[in-house]
């Protein structure tokens, strides 16, 4: 608690009561006192956890990636012969929509012929099955933007009416940047393998305005800016275990290991900003990665129904524990510790159309449910961080586009459905097949 607050609240218990009957009071009655002014302190430590929690949070959804989008209407990639590309065998295939046959999508399939350029980039963007060559990489740019507000009073009521102490209304305004360098390398179009490495650039603003009883209202900001830095690099295992039929869909398992290659956010001080009485708070540094090993497994199935294609994604992931030299936000304070993220598991599903041999387009909903973290200080027992766990729900427009045979364009936008996930974020990818 500040000084400023304490003088503001002596200020007022001294014009609520006069030195004489203060004097007199009971010993019982300043007891009481002083436990009033014992909890004010809480409450703004409290505060500063708060807004710890509330950064924590909007780095774990915005590093939550948007659930993949399209899938395909016609004959898998996976099925086509070995060598031969999609544009190749949609050019030369007697069913395709390239022969000028006019056949339906769902008729291609019963016919074995091979599919559109589109509907093998929606295939891949919806499995996350890259089958169009055996070797691919791809760069994406990113950009994820989160808004939120929070209400803090800090005080007690005197006489059941008057507020003691301060009302704040804390704001983070965080813009995120991300370029995602990706290799991939198909073997047999059965097994896939791939490497991510992001590059994150990060900037936060922190507004705080409030005012103490009585007293004119106190606005602050501050911002923090992180310049591009490694992420959290991350490995992938996929393996097509099931081809469509017509009576079975696509389906594709996949592992994802991510390495705590990042910024992790644990020790990372919260400072007071000067001039502001104590009323903003804002962190020295922004992390860029959550700081620990996880595992993530997952399914994507795919059916088509003409002229439609349905697809659908679900994935757990699992934080593993690790310990740390500081996981205090306090300033002048280290504290050693453990740190438990809590899982996560996250769901998908959408619908997608091939408009033409060039570009398709999908639509889909998603969420992402995040567990409660928990920290242990050295040689205390385990806590759940307040306020860690979240509920990310996004609807997600996406499409693709065959720049050439080898080229993709890949656009999506996914907005927040709900107040955990960011407001809106929008990327394009640029997957290139050899």
């Amino acid at each position: 608690m500040s000084l400023s607050l304490s003088l503001r609240t002596a200020v007022c218990v001294g014009a609520l009561f006069p030195a004489a009957m203060l004097q007199a009071a009971p010993d019982a009655e300043v007891e009481a006192l002083k436990q009033e002014l014992q909890e004010l302190k809480q409450r703004y430590v409290q505060q500063q956890q708060a807004l710890s929690v509330l950064e924590q949070r909007v780095r774990q959804v915005e590093e939550q990636p948007a659930p993949p989008p399209p899938k395909r209407l016609v004959k898998s990639p996976a099925d086509l012969k070995k060598g031969q590309t999609v544009a190749a065998a949609s050019a030369n295939a007697p069913g395709s929509a390239a022969s000028g046959s006019g056949a339906s999508y769902g008729q291609a399939l019963k016919d074995d012929a091979a599919p559109a350029q589109s509907v093998s980039d929606l295939y891949n963007e919806a499995s996350g099955f890259f089958g169009n060559g055996k070797f691919s990489v791809e760069t994406g740019i990113t950009y994820t933007r989160y808004d939120t507000r929070q209400l803090f009073l800090n005080g007690f009521l005197a006489l059941d009416s008057i507020l003691l102490g301060t009302v704040n209304l804390d704001r983070i305004k965080a813009d995120t940047w991300t370029m995602d360098l990706t290799a991939r390398y198909n073997l047999d179009n059965r097994w896939q393998f791939d490497i991510n490495a992001p590059i994150v650039y990060r900037e936060s603003t922190y507004q705080s305005g409030g005012g103490n009883n009585g007293a004119a209202a106190v606005t602050a900001e501050q911002t923090v800016t992180k310049d591009p830095a490694l992420g959290d690099v991350n490995f992938g295992v996929a393996y097509k275990f099931l081809d469509e039929s017509e009576s079975w869909p696509d389906a594709v398992f996949s592992l994802r290991v991510k390495a705590p290659t990042g910024k992790d956010p644990y020790g990372i001080k919260f400072v007071k900003a000067p001039a502001t009485e104590g009323n903003l708070t804002y962190p020295t540094d922004l992390p860029t990665g959550n700081g620990v090993w996880s595992i993530t497994p997952g399914i994507s199935l795919v059916k088509t129904f003409d002229p439609a294609v349905l697809f659908g994604t679900l994935a757990y992931t699992h934080n593993f524990e690790k310990s740390f030299s500081d996981i205090s936000a306090q300033e002048g304070e280290v504290v050693p510790g453990k740190v438990q993220l809590g899982d996560s598991f996250q769901i998908g599903a959408g619908v997608a159309f091939a408009l033409n041999e060039k570009m398709s387009m999908s639509f889909s909903v998603s969420d992402l449910v995040q567990r409660k973290s928990r920290l242990q200080q050295s040689g205390q027992a385990w806590q759940n961080v307040v306020g860690s766990d979240a509920n990310s729900g996004f609807f997600n427009i996406g499409m693709t586009i065959a720049a050439s045979p080898n080229l993709t364009v890949v656009p999506m936008l996914s907005l927040g459905m709900t107040p955990d996930a960011p407001n809106f974020s929008f990327s394009v990818k640029f997957p290139y097949y050899f």
